[in-house]
Parts: C-alpha cells; structure tokens; sequence
C-alpha cells in the first residue's frame, strides 16, 4: 500500500501541478485513515523564532546568488536603495506572467512552509509568507516594491503552499529507515523544500518513530495520468494551428461531499497540463480549487447538495503557434481569487451518476492578454473583477463518462495608462500602470469523455474552446478565438 502511495505522490514531483473542481471517475489509490493524535501532536508544537530565521535566510541567500552569481542588476542595493523602497508608494511591476503569476505564489509558497512545517496552522502560515513577501519587496531589491507582487506571492502561496505541504505528507513516514526512509525523505523535499529543510535541521528526516508522523493521516486521493496528442488552432483572419504531445495530470484530494468543518484544503482538487509543442510554455495550464469551509445544505436518499468557501487558483498560458498569424491564442490568470459554491450529486439511479458543481469569486488579482501593451516583459493587462464556474458530469457504472465544465471571467483594468504616451522614453520600472484601460470578459469552455478499456485504462477525448472580448478605451474592440483538442489515455490510479 505504501509502496503504491509512493508511486502515486511521486507524480507530483516530476510535474507542475494544477487544480479542478471534480472527477468524473473517482479511483482511491489506497484505503483512507484518520491521523494519530500523536503525530498531530508531536508536530505542532509551534516554533516561530525558527520560521522567522529560515524565511529571513532563504531571502538573504536567493538575494546573494542574485547579487553575486547571476549579477542581476535590480539585486545591487544598499541603505539608499532600501530608504527609498520605503519611502516610494507601491507600483504595478511589469515582469512576465510566468514570473509575477506562478513563479511569486511559488515563492510564497516556500515562506509559508517554513511555518507550516513548524507548527502553525494555515492562516498562520499565511502570514508568515506575507511578512516575508514584505522583506523582499523592501530590502532586497532596488527596484520599487510591487502592488501586483505583494498579493501574489503570499495568497498564490498559501494554494500551492498547503497543496504541496499536504502531498510531502503522503510520502513521509517516520517508521521507515534505511533506503525507503531516505527515498521518502528526498521526496518530501522536492515536494516542498522549505518542509525538507526544517525536517533536517530539527533532525526529524532520521529520527525514527513508532508512529508515521502524518498530520491528516491518509485521505481519499484519487490520481490520473494522462498522455497524448494536442492540437491547438487560433481561428481568425488568418487560421493557425499546431500539433504537439501534451501530458494531463488530474489529482482529487479528499471527499468532495464530506461536510464536516475541520481544517483549510480537506478537500482540494487540481488540474495540470504540460506540453512539448513547438514554441508553447511547458506548463499551459494550472488550476488549484481548495474548500475552505463547508455546510450541508441538503442530504437524503436522494439528492446531496453542500454549500462552501473555496480558494481558486487559476493559469492558462499558451504562445504564438507559427509565423503564420504571429498571434498569442490567450494569456490570462487569477493567483488571487475566492468564493463561494454549491456542490450537488443525484443519488436516485443506482448505476448512473449524476456530479455538478457552481461557484462565483471575486478576482483580488488577474491578468489578460493585451493586444496593446508590450513594456519590458509584460505583454498582458493586470486586471480585478470576478468569475463564474459551472459544470457537471454523468457516469454509467464507472464505465463511461462525460463531463463538462464552464468558466467566465470579467476582468477590469483599472489604472491605464493616458492616450498619448512617448513610449521611446519611458522608464519601465517606473511606468506604473496596469496596462490599456479596458475590460475583458474571457470564456473557457471544457467538453470530456472517458471510455473505460481496463480496469485503470481509460481512452479520453478533450476540447476546450477559449475566447476573449476585450473592450479597448483607446483602441479597438479584439476578440478572439481558440479551440484545443486532446486524445489521450489515461491511466487511474
């Protein structure tokens, strides 16, 4: 059983992860159990000295190897640099969207690891990871400290934060030596490093115990891999598509119809889809949907229906096809994002089942494609708004399944920049605009059938359609379209 759990959380490390709300068919990799209320208690015994120093030492050293070895020139600061970050307001950065979307809630997530895995609990943790988001900001740049960064980095970190806490805590056993302890030890570290580093300062990655020292035990996890072809086309004046390998990796963490309120990301789910395709990014999509809080709202013989907070977190990404339209398909994200949702399942038919899912957020934090704005390495709008989700499944005997979702997103960019810029002459780190003053409403549309051939082997077809309506103050109105096919196979733990 271990031997499989193993297997199964070592997926995580070999690939960037993502969330979505709800399996069709849902496999549990081994039987579920409650954690022991020794290790609960061995672990939380809260140590806030030591987070304090590691988050304040891991942002020395990345600051050094930025300083010395990568010779960055924003990391040349000194007390000038640091009474003027202090003195200046907060300005809207203008990095990529892989680095200020992903790659800061990843850093946030290792701030909060390093209290998580000392004691503290989520929201504990989480502000932690603003404190040391905070000091970055700060002291350890001289370029002016980010508005955009400063809510990224630690509500992005505490998705990807407690997702990657929660997965080092499948692998970990303290019962274990010898080689299978040293295998799970470096696995929980490349899960979440920060986690790794305070088991081996405080000697807990080789002190042998007569309990796993899991904190949520063992729950229900459910796990599918899937490779194949992609297709992806953008439908304008000018039709250009491509062709590439596309790999999915689909996690459901917990029971999505438990309602017992416990802890933060009991239940959670996740999505990722990586690609080897020409000039597209890796990571093309990530999606984190972690429950909050819930409450039964209905649960007889027949129907089920459950009402929740949840903490979305939400990427799509994708670059120019070829030369033929020299055009970006989409772009757009939400690292900051909640709402609330309404959980349902029939239970009136005894071999077809029937799953929907509905929440409303509100976006703290988004990004969309600009068709406009390219200064530095931003080509895309940072935005606030709001975001609908819907979609439901039917399932025959876990046989065959089809799924489908919906998500829009209205997206405002507040603070644009004025007509007539001189764009020869402007300054990119003090250019402190969002972007083109305008608006977006985006569209991602999600078709799904899984046919079974073997008891974990299922064929599984995908289209996905994504448009955007962006209305410009000082330009046209653009709107675009994408389809994306995939033919995989899957396999379900």
């Amino acid at each position: 059983m271990y031997k499989r759990l193993l297997t199964t959380s070592g997926i995580f490390i070999i690939t960037a992860i993502s969330v979505y709300s709800q399996f069709a068919i849902h496999k549990t990799v081994v039987p579920a159990q409650p954690a022991d209320s020794i290790d609960i208690a061995f672990y939380s015994k809260k140590k806030g000295l030591g987070a304090a120093t590691q988050i304040f030492s891991f942002n020395m050293g990345l600051w050094a190897f930025n300083r010395y070895v990568a010779k960055q020139d924003y990391a040349y600061i000194d007390i000038h640099t640091i009474r003027k970050n202090i003195k200046h307001k907060w300005v809207w950065d203008n990095d990529d969207m892989g680095n200020n979307m992903f790659l800061h809630p990843y850093h946030g997530n290792l701030y909060f690891n390093s209290a998580r895995s000392r004691g503290y609990n989520f929201w504990e943790s989480g502000a932690f990871a603003l404190g040391g988001s905070a000091m970055w900001e700060l002291f350890m740049e001289n370029e002016y400290p980010s508005v955009n960064d400063i809510i990224a980095t630690p509500i992005g970190g505490l998705a990807l934060g407690e997702v990657f806490y929660r997965t080092s805590d499948l692998v970990l056993d303290d019962r274990r030596d010898g080689m299978n302890r040293f295998g799970r030890e470096l696995a929980g570290f490349i899960i979440a490093p920060t986690r790794g580093l305070t088991r081996v300062l405080n000697g807990d990655a080789w002190r042998r115990r007569a309990t796993t020292g899991k904190q949520f035990g063992i729950p229900d996890v459910s796990v599918e891999i899937a490779s194949g072809v992609r297709i992806l086309e953008l439908k304008g004046e000018i039709l250009d598509k491509g062709v590439g390998a596309a790999v999915d990796i689909n996690i459901e963490y917990g029971d999505r119809f438990a309602t017992e309120n416990e802890k933060p990301y009991d239940y959670f789910s996740f999505r990722s889809n990586l690609n080897v395709q020409g000039s597209q990014p890796l990571l093309s999509q990530l999606n984190i949907l972690g429950r909050l809080y819930v409450t039964e709202v209905i649960d007889n013989e027949k129907d089920f229906l459950s009402f929740g907070f949840y903490q979305h977190f939400d990427y799509y990404d994708s670059d120019t096809i070829s030369d033929v339209s020299g055009k970006i398909p989409y772009k757009f994200c939400t690292p900051a994002s909640a709402g609330s949702g309404f959980i349902y399942e029939n239970k009136r038919w005894k071999d077809l089942r029937f799953t929907a899912f509905m929440h409303g957020t509100l976006v703290l934090l988004g990004g969309t494609l600009s068709d406009h704005y390219v200064v530095d390495k931003r080509n895309y709008n940072l935005a606030s708004g709001f975001s609908s989700k819907i979609g439901g499944s039917l399932t025959y005997k876990n046989k065959i399944s089809v799924s489908t979702s919906y998500e829009m997103y209205r997206m405002f960019t507040w603070k644009g920049y004025p007509e007539n810029v001189d764009w020869e002459n402007i300054n990119v780190h003090e250019f402190d605009y969002q972007g083109d003053k305008s608006q977006a409403i985006l569209h991602a549309f999600t078709l799904r059938a899984d046919l079974k051939m073997t008891d974990h082997l299922y064929l599984t077809g995908i289209y996905s359609n994504y448009t955007r309506d962006t209305n410009y103050k000082y330009f046209e109105d653009v709107f675009s379209k994408t389809s994306e096919g995939r033919l995989l196979l899957s396999y379900k733990f």
